[in-house]
Parts: C-alpha cells; structure tokens; sequence
C-alpha cells in the first residue's frame, strides 16, 4: 500500500535520519540553541531525543521544519 505523496518533501524521511543527521552537522549544543528544546539541552541522547520527539507533536514540528530549512535543498 504505497501511497505517494508529491507535496511532502518529507516524504521517506525517517525521524530518526533527520535527528541524525542533524546531530551530525549541528551537535546537540547548537541544537539547544537553535531549536530552544530542552530534550536537546539537558543530558540529550540519541534515544532520548527521538522519544520526546516522538510523543511531542510540536516540538516535531520545529525539527521537521528546520530540518526541511536547513537540510534540504
């Protein structure tokens, strides 16, 4: 059942790689900052973020956001 999705530039991107890929070009301090975020600022891990990423609609949407802004071109 693949539905494709023309409008969605996220469309077959996980969380998990943009989290990632993310981490790798800003680190977790820049993120903090940038994305105001505390799962980012306080003790973050990989796990962690993608959790509270994952239970928290709107902090999702400032990483999918900056992520669309920032990573792809």
């Amino acid at each position: 059942m693949s539905k494709e999705q023309p409008n969605n530039p996220l469309h077959g991107i996980k969380l998990a790689t943009m989290l990632e890929q993310l981490f790798l070009e800003y680190g977790w301090d820049e993120l903090g900052y940038l994305l105001n975020i505390n799962a980012f600022k306080n003790n973050p891990t990989y796990k962690s973020s993608l959790k509270f990423l994952r239970t928290t609609p709107w902090a999702r949407k400032k990483v999918e956001d900056f992520y669309l802004k920032n990573m792809i071109d």
